[in-house]
């Protein structure tokens, strides 16, 4: 389970993070997206170090930068609280959920550097800690982000946007309520556990009727398709995981779960809706007058 869960952190670290940062704001984060990888870097090799003083240190300059964005959320709301733009208000869902996305790989960042130092953050066992490094790469990072690319795409669709609108809210809700279910207990985290897995079938739906047919590159209609059908099995099994923890009911193990959830996540939905739409916008803009 180790060797896929640092696979997969670094390529949320390496490309998914940039990636997704150009489609935030192609203009004013467009410098710290091609920078990100060297940014990284140091992330990336403390995941193959042994835990002690190197790895952690390593882990504390990627948190650093991890933290920057984090920054860089708290200056867009400030920005957009002082001059709110139509329908850009600080708590419009789509702008929540790209907040969202600029403070999950500060969390993710902590939690790596606790457990690259062997420090059992909050008492939390170094296996959770390790595990929520790529959950809030991808639970937190990408799928908010996705969810507010969504919404920002099928907002004014007649029928859609209510829909749009409540994911946009729902997935961030869902990955917070699912880290404070980490600090109460199961049934909270199973309580997140429903709101998110609503919230990603929701824009999975969303993904499939509106904004898939709409794309004119079949590439990136087979991607966004990949993206929506990925992401129905992964939450159903997040949502059976969630239900074992808090029941006691037969249910994944973690290491089964890395490889199935985890990696459907991150191959199927994150990498293939982050292509998808990055070749969406390089579309609009070279039809744009």
């Amino acid at each position: 389970m180790t060797v896929l869960v640092h696979l997969i952190v670094t390529l949320g670290m390496l490309y998914v993070i940039p990636a997704g940062l150009r489609l935030i704001d192609p203009v004013a984060l467009r410098g710290t997206a091609r920078i990100w990888p060297l940014l990284a870097a140091p992330g990336a090799v403390c995941l193959w170090l042994p835990r002690g003083a190197i790895a952690a240190v390593l882990a504390a300059l990627y948190a650093a930068a991890a933290l920057s964005l984090a920054a860089r959320a708290a200056a867009r709301l400030l920005r957009t609280v002082r001059s709110p733009a139509a329908g850009a208000g600080p708590l419009a869902p789509a702008e929540a959920a790209v907040l969202t996305a600029l403070l999950a790989p500060s969390v993710a960042g902590t939690a790596l550097v606790a457990e690259r130092a062997g420090y059992r953050l909050f008492g939390f066992d170094l296996d959770i800690l390790a595990l929520t490094v790529p959950h809030f790469h991808f639970a937190g990072f990408t799928a908010a982000l996705v969810a507010g690319l969504v919404c920002r795409a099928t907002r004014a669709v007649p029928g859609a946007g209510a829909l749009s609108r409540w994911a946009a809210y729902s997935v961030p809700g869902g990955t917070l309520l699912v880290l404070l279910g980490y600090f109460v207990d199961d049934w909270a985290e199973l309580a997140g556990a429903v709101v998110l897995t609503g919230g990603m079938w929701a824009v999975a739906l969303l993904t499939w009727r509106e904004v898939r047919p709409g794309a004119h590159d079949r590439t990136a209609a087979a991607l966004l398709a990949t993206s929506a059908a990925v992401l129905v099995v992964t939450m159903l099994l997040a949502l059976w995981w969630a239900l074992g923890e808090a029941t006691g009911l037969v249910h994944p193990t973690l290491t089964w779960m890395a490889a199935t959830h985890g990696l459907g996540n991150a191959l199927g939905f994150a990498l293939c809706s982050l292509l998808a739409w990055r070749r969406l916008t390089l579309d609009r803009t070279e039809t744009t007058p």
